[in-house]
């Protein structure tokens, strides 16, 4: 192992394993900033015969740092070349160099990583690094909300959210004893076993108040009713975003015991475990993105009805555009915190004086066109008026005459 390093990367991170010394120089070199591993861990997955005692002790030798995949990172798996295991989804590589540099690429033939367990089991170690990431963001993002949210979620009666918040203080304090004693034991396991089950009971009921907020806001067209719908909408979904993300993050803790788990009793099986959960965890980020996404796609309907509407109703138009806008915000960061790549929606509300201005565009364009027809329509009005004029004057100067003589005759009887 003197002087190689060695690279893994499972699509979602990058592990770079090998001698303190030569990783840290590679690292700086790359300028890649990175957390520790905990490559050690991997000697309990060889337990048989000398050979595999003397690989573990190489591997405690070791120092393994993990980074998330990042443009950065993900071009140090084309610029060395990894291989690809069509088995495993794992792209793996050596680098070796003289006296601590790094110099170039060479085959995965050698080493303890060569070792099929071995290397299950730091796929299975990068995922659960991976997903603490995940769940120290989701700590990060429920500490930034307002706090009346979390008040809220404190003081919810219903038993669905009761229940969850439950689940939440038991893994909690599994996770910590996995902290302490290094591993999870099936004593450990049990008292999370029936953990998922409530856990996705509250999310599908978080999803579900989310619809209702999508559900209320159809075939609404008044501005009243979407400065209602709207402000409503901006007040219940950051609520119903905490309690998703707070869902996503203990079922991740799960996993990641679940994970320390079958390291522990079948480590060969970790390997089809671990991409049976990261399927099971995209699926998870699918569904959730869906509901949001469609949310974004309400709010956005009503965001340009109210835009459509600001000549009539300014003030409420604008109401309605910053709750969109609001919602866009919190779904924006929910999503980067969960680590779904979406862009960023945003919508403007239109002033006022824009409208107007561009209601005065359109009539200067299309009156341009229409000036030779309207003068040449005034000169024909004019010309009927006249006429109508002419015809009046001609009938009440007749009616005179005939008065006229009407009151002679009448004057020479007498």
């Amino acid at each position: 192992m003197d002087n190689e390093i060695q690279l893994i990367s499972d699509g979602d991170g990058l592990a770079v394993i090998g001698n303190p010394a030569d990783v840290e120089r590679f690292l700086t070199s790359e300028g890649l900033s990175s957390r520790d591993l905990g490559v050690q861990r991997l000697e309990s997955v060889l337990t048989a015969g000398a050979c595999a005692a003397q690989t573990g002790s190489e591997v405690v030798a070791n120092s393994g740092r993990w980074m998330k995949l990042t443009n950065e990172s993900a071009r140090l798996v084309e610029k060395y070349g990894l291989r690809k295991s069509a088995t495993s989804g794992l792209s793996t590589g050596v680098l070796k160099g003289n006296s601590g540099q790094i110099k170039g690429f060479v085959e995965f033939a050698k080493g303890p990583m060569t070792n099929p367990a071995l290397l299950a089991g730091a796929a299975g170690i990068m995922a659960q690094v991976a997903m603490r990431l995940t769940m120290d963001e989701i700590t990060d993002y429920l500490a930034t909300i307002d706090q009346k949210v979390d008040d809220v979620l404190r003081a919810q009666k219903d038993a669905v959210l009761a229940d969850m918040i439950g689940v939440a203080l038991v893994v909690e304090e599994v996770m910590t004893v996995r902290e302490e004693v290094g591993r999870v034991s099936e004593v450990t396991w049990s008292k999370v076993q029936a953990a998922p089950a409530t856990i996705a009971r509250t999310q599908a009921y978080a999803l579900r108040q989310l619809d209702a907020l999508m559900e209320q806001m159809d075939g609404k067209t008044s501005i009243g009713q979407l400065v209602r719908t709207s402000g409503e909408a901006q007040r219940k979904v950051l609520e119903w975003l905490a309690v998703l993300a707070r869902c996503f993050q203990l079922q991740d803790a799960i996993a990641v015991l679940e994970l320390d788990r079958v390291l522990d009793a079948s480590p060969d099986e970790l390997d089809r475990h671990r991409l049976a959960l990261r399927a099971a965890r995209r699926n998870r980020l699918e569904l959730i993105s869906q509901s949001t996404e469609q949310l974004l796609s309400r709010m956005a309907a009503a965001a340009d009805l109210a835009n459509a509407k600001v000549l009539l109703h300014p003030t409420t138009s604008r109401a309605v555009v910053r709750s969109s806008e609001h919602v866009a915000t919190a779904v924006a960061d929910f999503h980067e915190r969960l680590g779904i790549e979406r862009e960023r929606q945003s919508w403007e509300a239109r002033r006022w004086a824009d409208a107007v201005a561009e209601v005065r565009d359109k009539v200067l364009e299309t009156g341009a066109e229409g000036v030779g027809a309207a003068r040449h329509l005034g000169n024909e009005t004019l010309g009927r008026a006249r006429s109508v004029t002419g015809r009046l004057s001609s009938g009440i100067a007749e009616r005179a005459l005939r008065l006229r003589g009407a009151d002679g005759e009448r004057e020479e009887a007498e």
